[in-house]
């Protein structure tokens, strides 16, 4: 019971934080729906004032491991490569509280599933956005080395083949283990890492690499300029087809002009 009482008391003494925040920022008296949750502890709610404005406000507990100032720092990155990050209009990181630009419901996985029709150009359009981005200096971020690329592989024997154990688990590793210290000595970018149809939204008043909104990059990492056109065109959640995927690369190698032997 003392438990439970304790939890409560923690709920309210954030949510008092969380309407001081709103306060501070002038959208008090915004009406709050919830948008989305995600694989993590972070909560996302659209805010509506009377006028009509809209933002959305991240509600990201740094107590269960939640840590919002990544977020900010690439999110400036980004808009200042002249991407669609999400502006931060206000912040306490303390409290893992953060107030961002609303980029609407325009989600490219729902707008191909309407029309199939529109998946090459929206593919394209993603494409443009890496091939600005990796053109940019990059920013100082954690390198996917070959060490992280290897140690990525274990989930796959966790989920997926739990049978073959640990040793078969550390074989395949000292196999791979070559192939990934070849890519991490390729060159390096700033991969967005989730980059994928469902965190991607249409902002077709904006242009260029701007029509593309981003969602979800706050585990940017260094790494090899293909990672996000894999994590997009390979997709686990949606089947790309293979003409589109095939498009959409060589669209990017003819942006960037990258010799396609060297790329794959």
């Amino acid at each position: 019971m003392a438990r439970k009482a304790g939890g409560l008391a923690q709920m309210n003494d954030r949510m008092t934080a969380m309407d001081r925040f709103l306060v501070d920022a002038g959208w008090a008296q915004a009406r709050r729906d919830l948008l989305a949750g995600d694989a993590s502890n972070r909560r996302y709610d659209r805010l509506t004032l009377d006028d009509g404005r809209t933002a959305v406000l991240m509600d990201a507990p740094a107590d269960k491991g939640e840590d919002v100032r990544p977020f900010v720092r690439i999110a400036e990155w980004l808009r200042a490569q002249g991407a669609s990050a999400p502006e931060i209009y206000a912040q306490d990181a303390g409290n893992g509280f953060l107030l961002i630009e609303d980029l609407g419901d325009a989600l490219f996985a729902r707008l191909m599933a309407a029309d199939p029709a529109r998946q090459a150009p929206l593919y394209r359009a993603a494409a443009d956005v890496l091939v600005t981005l990796h053109g940019a200096p990059v920013m100082n971020l954690p390198l996917c080395d070959a060490e992280w690329l290897t140690g990525m592989m274990e989930p796959a024997f966790s989920w997926y083949a739990p049978q073959g154990g640990a040793e078969t688990a550390a074989q395949v590793a000292t196999l791979f283990l070559p192939f990934a210290q070849s890519v991490a000595e390729a060159e390096q970018v700033v991969i967005l890492r989730d980059y994928h149809a469902e965190n991607l939204l249409w902002l077709p008043d904006r242009l260029g690499a701007a029509r593309v909104g981003l969602l979800d990059f706050q585990d940017a990492l260094i790494g090899h300029p293909a990672y996000d056109l894999v994590s997009i065109l390979q997709d686990a959640r949606r089947d790309v087809p293979e003409d589109v995927a095939r498009e959409t690369i060589q669209h990017y190698l003819a942006a960037t002009g990258t010799d396609p032997d060297a790329f794959g």
